[in-house]
């Protein structure tokens, strides 16, 4: 049990125990299907448990030189990576650090995949099989006119030896089962073709992407399981990769905060906090969604409850409103408490994702800071580098 009232606030914290727990379910998986399950730093990239995802895991997939770079580093393997584009200012640092890469385009790939290859990486496509489950525009990769994957592919490019595509996101395995249907209607005439030179299969590998949630209860793992073992009979010359990013440290930590104030305005209270929405948790206003706390619940009708107040200037810098249960009651509906200044409150599920964001999403490198002096001359007055990413990690 965490003593939440011992931790600083406000803090991110992992437990260790839950993440054993989910690797445990990942390590059967990967015995169980054959399929190759690497992790994706950008749901999390908190090196300081790499060691123990690597002992779990078939490597980690990056979406950026600052990713590639930390994978190289912290997790001792070379990156699969992907990113929607390629820049000459980075291309050649991630084939140093990369030993598969993935293009979204043709053109990307004309572009920057000869570099590559010279290197020995192993070059894939991403396309789009047409098809997602997930309904929040902001998150669905599939929508008509995405501008992430190739949507029809008549032929495999020379040098080409995987595919990949990635359409889900928190997603059950009937979902999967969904989706690469859909894939293989629209791509499944390439994933046999031979090779002009050797006639044997062109393609080396699939990957399935992200968006598999295999760690959340209630997820059908036998489907999974079976889908995979399944396309892989069918095509046994295939590597199959999976990507998930949430399922490795889904349900595993928490963000924990303080109650600094409590202000009521037209009969609303709000309890003010040492954490704020729009900086530490962008995700809960991007998708939104309202995370769960610990001993608190909706607020339901008849009940007075709070909404919680972020310490930034946004005026939108709130989410409500919750309830907030007695610590001492194990009835199944406890009796409710007023909040006191000073009171802990614990955020749930806070370290897949909504931690990253608090850096640098997907290691996306930050702009630099310049001033276009009265001179004419230019000072730059910040440049941002790995080591700003990394330090901010841990």
């Amino acid at each position: 049990m965490i003593d939440f009232q011992h931790i600083p606030s406000p803090c991110f914290v992992l437990d260790e125990r839950a993440l054993e727990c989910n690797l445990a379910i990942i390590d059967l998986v990967r015995r169980e299907s054959g399929a190759e399950i690497i992790v994706a730093l950008k749901a999390c990239a908190m090196w300081s448990i790499f060691p123990e995802l690597a002992r779990h895991s078939d490597g980690a997939t990056a979406s950026s030189l600052n990713e590639a770079r930390l994978v190289a580093e912290e997790y001792g393997a070379s990156a699969h990576t992907y990113a929607p584009v390629y820049t000459d200012v980075d291309f050649e640092a991630i084939t140093q650090h990369s030993n598969h890469i993935t293009f979204n385009s043709l053109d990307q790939y004309e572009r920057f995949g000869p570099q590559a290859l010279l290197r020995g990486v192993s070059c894939g496509l991403r396309v789009n099989p047409g098809y997602s489950p997930v309904e929040t525009e902001l998150y669905n990769p599939a929508k008509p006119g995405s501008r992430l994957g190739i949507e029809q592919l008549d032929s495999l490019p020379q040098g080409i030896e995987g595919l990949h595509f990635h359409v889900l996101c928190e997603s059950g395995a009937e979902y999967f089962a969904k989706a690469l249907e859909a894939f293989e209607t629209r791509f499944g005439h390439l994933l046999d073709a031979p090779d002009p030179k050797t006639d044997a299969p062109q393609l080396r590998w699939l990957n399935c992407g992200g968006g598999h949630l295999m760690t959340r209860e209630g997820y059908d793992i036998e489907l999974l399981i079976n889908t995979i073992k399944a396309l892989r009979a069918k095509h046994p010359h295939l590597r199959i990769i999976l990507e998930p990013g949430s399922a490795f440290t889904w349900r595993t930590g928490f963000l924990v905060s303080r109650v600094e104030d409590i202000v009521e305005r037209a009969g609303i209270r709000t309890a003010m906090l040492d954490v704020s929405f729009a900086c530490h948790m962008p995700d809960c206003l991007e998708m939104p969604y309202k995370p769960s706390i610990v001993g608190a619940h909706n607020t339901q009708s008849g009940e007075q409850g709070y909404r919680l107040g972020g310490n930034s200037c946004l005026a939108g810098d709130w989410m409500g409103e919750w309830t907030f249960e007695s610590q001492s009651s194990d009835d199944p509906q406890p009796a409710t408490r007023d909040l006191q200044i000073g009171d802990r409150v614990v955020f749930e599920d806070m370290i897949h994702y909504t931690m990253v964001k608090t850096t640098m999403f997907n290691g996306v490198r930050h702009p630099s800071i310049a001033i276009w002096q009265k001179n004419d001359l230019l000072k730059i007055v910040k440049e941002f580098t790995f080591e700003d990413y990394k330090n901010r990690m841990s």
